[in-house]
């Protein structure tokens, strides 16, 4: 295989799709750094303009698990994280989900980055709680044992990835990478709860973690987020022993009053740090109501819940016994650490 983008970028021009396996060669070139910027920026708006396939997104993320610093971790350990790009500007709702989900038992290990398409990152609300998101990587899979959670921060994690920052940058629009992150956890969980930035994104995203041999996944999207909302209705993707299907998720459905979005909208970090902690701390309002409504369907992705409300019920638990704030506390604790 030629060690440069040509041949990809003549398939593309000429209409075509890309195999799996060609997706994988083509964004190995360019992970490996053999690939100039003009050829990445050409592929990237190829895809982007006739829409990436379900063989492409794939043949894609195969690429960059073959290349991705991978951690140890529990069977039954999950994600939740978002693709991002919606352009809300909300509070960090994945980030309050993992200590509520680590405080139900289920180990979280959470990938995500700083602020790329939002005000606030994971990694910017993490670092303003005390966390220490540059942990040595071989002290990851303990803290993760003994905090439940973890996060995985994506560049550390996908280094390869910086031979397309530049193309990225420079087109400043959304590419199939927007996508890929969230399939590509480090500790290679089987169970997923991800949020994208568009409805149309619910089903692909399913069906490649299905070829990826993925177990469970919901995938969603509400009312212009890249999460559950207690706006209206939310779009939802399920993948469970290898079947899929969809359907629409409302906040009834989960026994929980409906709140406008403009009432989780967030600030900087320290802002929305303050409001993450309150929700730990078991401050009712419209912020600790999404959270739970998120967390009640990562409880049903890990196994663990029936159905929304039952989700619901044990999320609130968590954060009423004090066990979600802390796993926040001993994740402060332990990512302190250093390695000799």
């Amino acid at each position: 295989m030629s060690a440069n983008l040509k041949p990809f970028i003549a398939r593309l021009a000429a209409g075509e799709t890309m195999t799996d396996d060609q997706a994988e060669a083509a964004f190995d070139i360019i992970m490996s750094g053999e690939a100039t910027p003009a050829q990445i920026g050409a592929l990237l708006m190829a895809m982007r303009l006739r829409g990436e396939t379900v063989s492409e997104i794939t043949g894609a993320v195969r690429a960059m698990r073959a290349r991705m610093i991978a951690i140890e971790a529990p069977a039954g350990a999950i994600d939740v994280c978002g693709t991002g790009g919606d352009g809300a500007g909300t509070l960090n709702v994945s980030s309050a989900v993992t200590f509520v989900v680590a405080g139900c038992g289920v180990p979280v290990a959470k990938h995500g980055n700083r602020a790329l398409s939002s005000r606030t990152g994971g990694a910017d609300v993490l670092t303003a709680l005390g966390v220490n998101v540059d942990a040595p990587m071989a002290a990851l899979p303990s803290i993760l044992a003994e905090a439940g959670c973890v996060f995985l921060f994506a560049p550390r994690h996908h280094p390869s990835m910086r031979h397309a920052a530049g193309p990225r940058v420079e087109l400043a629009t959304r590419t199939i990478f927007n996508l890929l992150g969230p399939l590509a956890n480090p500790a290679r969980v089987k169970h997923q709860l991800t949020g994208v930035f568009a409805p149309d994104w619910t089903r692909p995203m399913a069906e490649t973690l299905a070829v990826l041999g993925h177990e469970t996944a919901w995938i969603v999207h509400g009312m212009g987020l890249d999460e559950l909302t207690l706006a209206g209705h939310n779009e939802v993707t399920a993948l469970h022993a290898g079947k899929i299907s969809s359907f629409v998720v409302e906040p009834e459905d989960a026994g929980l009053p409906r709140a406008p979005i403009e009432a989780i909208l967030g600030g900087d970090a320290g802002f929305n740090a303050a409001a993450l902690e309150a929700v730990l701390q078991n401050t009712p309002g419209a912020y600790h109501d999404t959270v739970l409504l998120n967390a009640a369907a990562a409880l049903i992705v890990a196994g663990q819940a029936g159905d929304l409300r039952e989700g619901v019920s044990m999320a609130a638990a968590s954060i009423a016994s004090g066990a979600a704030f802390a796993a926040l506390e001993t994740l402060r604790r332990v990512s302190a650490v250093t390695v000799s």
